[in-house]
């Protein structure tokens, strides 16, 4: 019989660099299965729970773990060791009642932090695309391959604050100038500013935003900024 679908498995010296793994022990380690996020910025939930938060020793007590229903990803439970786990996603372990956001934090793109349990049914999700559908609806596209419709229009690059598990749009947070963003990748990554200028792309440069950072104030593609509300965050998206 041929072999179908892809390896479960995968090199540790062939992880993307921002894994915090030891590198060095077994061979092989689990490798990201196709969901909401790519394989070269997500986590599979199995790493998580054993070489990040440390709930478990081994994947076998991961398994066993998500087996019985105890780990829940944006409210919704889990069941597979390989499932992936990207940006703005939130992790919960429901027998301690601790739930982790992954954010953005000192160069790295995905570092789990803990919130306040009233936080864990939000989330900002980026507008990837926006079509228009029948009946005078938008069709949106989030960063994380969710899709909604809506009579509302709202701009590609924009944010929006959802509720989860049940999706509800309570927020939404436009991205121009004056208002607070966070870089999501790049040796930037998780740091926190406001907009200066948004500057028109070309056909060799993409689309480019001016951030300021204190004293410093840098350039950026608009694909790695994410709006995160005006004065401050909406939510909590650092330690």
């Amino acid at each position: 019989m041929a072999k179908k679908g892809g390896d479960k498995r995968l090199k540790r010296q062939l992880a993307p660099r921002f894994w915090q793994v030891n590198r060095k022990s077994a061979r092989f380690i689990l490798n990201t299965m196709p969901g909401p996020h790519t394989r070269k910025f997500s986590y599979p939930i199995g790493v998580v729970l054993r070489d990040l938060l440390h709930v478990c020793t081994n994947i076998r007590e991961a398994k066993r773990s998500l087996n019985k229903g105890l780990i829940s990803v944006d409210g919704k439970m889990i069941r597979h060791p390989n499932f992936p786990i990207g940006l703005m996603d939130t992790l919960e372990i429901k027998p301690s009642n601790q739930s982790y956001r992954f954010v953005p934090s000192n160069g790295i793109p995905l570092f789990p932090i803990k919130i306040n349990s009233d936080e864990k049914n939000l989330k900002l999700e980026k507008i990837k695309s926006k079509v228009t559908s029948k009946e005078n609806l938008y069709q949106y596209c989030l960063h994380d391959g969710r899709t909604f419709l809506s009579k509302e229009s709202y701009n590609v690059n924009d944010t929006c604050l959802i509720d989860l598990p049940k999706f509800g749009i309570k927020n939404h947070v436009q991205l121009k100038e004056g208002c607070t963003v966070i870089v999501t990748r790049g040796e930037n990554a998780g740091n926190i500013g406001k907009v200066e200028e948004i500057k028109t792309g070309s056909f060799s440069l993409p689309k480019r935003v001016l951030v300021s950072m204190g004293e410093k104030t840098v350039e950026l593609p608009i694909d790695i900024v994410m709006a995160i509300g005006v004065d401050s965050s909406l939510i909590q998206v650092s330690k």
